[in-house]
């Protein structure tokens, strides 16, 4: 799960977290909390968000909000 203030540009995904949702395509949804101004939030559940593996190293990725809340939907 990943929160994030409405507006942000980018969400950060660690490597592991990748990995496991690569590994485990079926088993793994980010979710994306996304904090209004007047103290609400909004869930979003993305499905098979990523499409490849980091480069060797890489401990962290940056995300576009805008794409992966593209691809998002509402929780069931």
């Amino acid at each position: 799960m990943k929160g994030r203030v409405s507006g942000a540009s980018t969400i950060t995904v660690t490597r592991n977290e990748i990995l496991y949702s690569l590994n485990k395509p079926e088993d793994y949804i980010l979710a994306i909390v996304e904090f209004l101004e007047s103290d609400e939030h909004r869930v979003h559940y993305v499905r098979e968000p990523f499409r490849r593996e980091p480069d060797f190293g890489v401990t962290s990725v940056n995300y576009d909000m805008a794409e992966l809340l593209a691809k998002a939907e509402a929780p069931r």
